[in-house]
């Protein structure tokens, strides 16, 4: 029976758990905190098959520029000395062009429909409970630029074999019968979804140690003992773990995991913001994302959640609330009618997203070591893609063939 690390209990690495268990693998997680602070644990909770485009896309470093300017904007980048940030702003602005878009797109389109259909299956087999509800998402939007910008991405999407409709502003209100909604129009994507992220983790991990899968939490990874070609252990405060294959599932710690091992990883944390409205009694139905603020509300029970800035500093957690200022002076220019305070500082959660300079995902082996699988780089897509990463490692460690391509993904393209 191979015996199978992963380093890292996000949603990438509870999910390659899940499907290495289910291949008959003995299976370890190490994370280096308790598993419920992991940034799978307060986003969004968006499952988007529409999110075909990539990150890195024309006119987004200027867009970013003019963000930077403002304390409240959706997007920042700490200035520091840093050659490996130096070297990510590089390469994102060399791979925001349209010929990337149009190489992303079926790799993203594949990838995301592939997770929809495993979340599906998991909604439906008793393993896990996580709130799972197929009701569509909404781009919202209040200016002629952006309804210009969304009709194209509308029609990306169709041609993508994607659905989306281009609705206006009374075919919007008339999805949300019980809060009133201010806007121009939305695209509505029907075919995306939306689950409970805190409930999937937790139902996840005890699921996992039910079967006996070994989670180890607090126990951070120090290095690795290596022979060769080959990783044969992975070191912890609490001592040394032999293993047969590694993967490497850490998000914005990955970089270091790697460096341990000698070679660097492109690979920047985004941190995002979220917060909780208890007891809705209008709540919004669909999810949605805000447009022009950046930001997304998604119904959770009785409860909204409220999302969003993609601020990269490093590995620094500390909430900045000028930015969650932000979000919730956009939340009442789209929804008028729910009432939004803005939280203090304790009750905002924030968490670091593994963003890639291309916006794509690092997953399969290195060439580096012949048992080393990476499973990381997902951006603000981690929950969306979580069970495809897993399903794609665990056919990666059986040296299967894959449910889709993944050349796209490989770790080695920025060498």
């Amino acid at each position: 029976m191979t015996h199978v690390g992963i380093v890292g209990g996000g949603i990438s690495g509870l999910s390659s758990a899940y499907y290495l268990h289910k291949a008959g693998h003995r299976v370890t997680v190490f994370d280096r905190a308790p598993i419920t602070d992991g940034c799978s644990f307060g986003n969004a909770g968006m499952i988007v098959p529409s999110h075909i485009i990539p990150l890195a896309q024309p006119g987004m470093m200027a867009k970013g520029m003019r963000w930077m300017l403002r304390s409240t904007s959706p997007f920042y980048v700490k200035p520091r000395l840093n050659i490996d940030l130096m070297r990510w702003g590089w390469l994102f602005y060399r791979h925001s062009t349209e010929a990337h878009v149009q190489r992303s797109i079926p790799a993203l389109r594949d990838i995301s429909l592939l997770s929809k259909k495993l979340y599906q299956d998991m909604a439906s087999n008793g393993d896990l409970d996580f709130g799972w509800q197929e009701l569509g998402l909404l781009m919202l939007y209040k200016t002629p630029s952006a309804e210009h910008e969304m009709a194209e991405e509308a029609d990306v999407a169709n041609k993508s074999g994607i659905e989306a409709q281009v609705l206006n502003g009374q075919q919007v209100q008339d999805l949300e019968p019980k809060t009133q909604v201010d806007v121009r129009g939305a695209v509505y994507y029907p075919g995306d979804a939306h689950l409970n992220p805190g409930q999937l983790i937790r139902s996840m991990v005890a699921y996992l140690r039910k079967e006996g899968v070994e989670i180890l939490e607090n126990h951070e990874v120090t290095g690795f003992t290596t022979s060769g070609s080959r990783i044969t252990a992975v070191q912890t405060a609490q001592g040394a773990h032999p293993v047969d294959e590694l993967v490497i599932a850490g998000g914005a710690w990955s970089p270091q995991l790697t460096q341990q091992l000698g070679f660097s990883l492109s690979l920047q944390g985004g941190k995002g913001y979220s917060f909780m409205v208890r007891n809705v009694t209008n709540n919004v139905r669909v999810p949605a994302i805000m447009l022009e603020a950046r930001a997304t509300a998604t119904p959770i029970g009785q409860d909204l959640r409220f999302a969003g800035t993609l601020e990269v500093a490093g590995v620094d957690l500390s909430v900045n609330m000028n930015r969650v200022k932000g979000i919730v002076q956009s939340i009442n220019q789209y929804y008028p009618d729910i009432q939004v305070d803005l939280p203090q500082v304790d009750k905002v959660w924030s968490g670091l997203r593994p963003c890639s300079p291309d916006g794509l995902p690092y997953i399969g082996r290195t060439q580096r070591y012949e048992n080393l699988i990476l499973a990381t780089g997902h951006g603000m897509m981690g929950v969306s893609l979580g069970p495809a990463t897993g399903k794609l490692v665990a056919e990666v460690v059986a040296n299967q063939s894959s449910s889709m391509d993944i050349s796209a993904f490989r770790s080695e393209r920025f060498s």
